[in-house]
């Protein structure tokens, strides 16, 4: 943290003098260690700032969802439940209808600000980021800015398409599913809004979560832990835990399990081909150095 800290003031103090000029040969700035222990402190004030800018932003999406909350509950929230949703039509699930209701006195409170508050720290987590990213970015060699970016998008990628795969996949299937199964007719399904709202994001965040595996094999590989050869020999213990995941984040059906459970498979695989790359490269920077 102190290194970055230095390398970061040390990019600021070069900013600093391309603008102010070169100042006369031999002089000695006085009180040297104050200012390195300023700057310590200026850069944890900076943190502060991005802190709140950061967050500034979520708040401020927040209030914009909230404003179209009735059009978000209505058509994101409230879609899986229709029997017109676009994943039945393509899927051609014959739907069954359930009934919503709120059995606490504050579900329907709640249900209408959560979702306000979920929708704003989706949209306005890029805003977050981007500020942190502007934070750390001067104390970053040029390599490291390279991987930063390319992992930042990395990340993002995989995790809105996990969160797109757990809402239009996961969350019609298992609605579906809980919708038809009934141990006798004398028992209706009908569902508590807070926890259909509950379930519906924990389906959509969860397998977004799932699909950042290609994200956390590229940093453990860059920190020598994943590589290629280890992550082929655990391809057995990897199909175990992939089904087990695929088990807890659907229904307990197979069709359900192997849908989550299928392209995990492919994200490893896929993540024994980054664990490669980043071992090249690796290497390649190694026998650089040494030469």
């Amino acid at each position: 943290m102190i290194s970055f800290l230095r390398r970061k003031k040390k990019a600021a103090s070069a900013v600093d003098a391309s603008h102010a000029g070169s100042s006369a040969a031999g002089s000695e700035p006085d009180g040297s260690h104050e200012e390195s222990e300023m700057g310590f402190l200026d850069h944890l004030e900076e943190l502060r700032w991005t802190l709140f800018k950061g967050f500034g932003g979520i708040i401020a999406f927040t209030a914009v969802a909230a404003i179209y909350r009735r059009w978000v509950i209505e058509n994101i929230l409230l879609g899986p439940k229709k029997a017109d949703f676009i994943s039945y039509r393509i899927f051609g699930v014959e739907t069954t209808d359930f009934v919503l209701q709120n059995r606490t006195v504050t579900g329907q409170f709640f249900t209408d600000w959560g979702t306000a508050l979920v929708v704003g720290a989706i949209i306005g987590s890029p805003v977050f980021v981007y500020y942190l990213w502007k934070f750390i970015e001067p104390g970053l060699y040029p390599t490291e800015k390279k991987g930063l970016r390319f992992a930042a998008v990395f990340a993002s990628f995989f995790f809105l398409l996990g969160i797109c795969f757990g809402y239009f996949v996961i969350t019609p299937l298992a609605l579906q599913f809980f919708a038809q199964y009934q141990i006798s007719p004398e028992i209706l399904n009908e569902f508590d809004i807070t926890k259909y709202f509950e379930m519906v994001t924990f389906w959509s965040f969860g397998t977004g979560i799932l699909f950042e595996l290609p994200v956390v094999i590229y940093f453990l590989a860059k920190l020598g832990i994943a590589t290629p050869d280890s992550l082929r020999r655990a391809r057995k213990y990897a199909l175990i835990i992939c089904l087990v995941l695929g088990a807890f984040f659907t229904p307990p059906d197979p069709i359900s399990q192997v849908l989550v459970a299928t392209p995990l498979l492919l994200l490893y695989e896929a993540s024994i081909g980054v664990a490669g790359v980043v071992e090249r490269r690796r290497k390649k920077e190694l026998a650089k150095a040494l030469a």
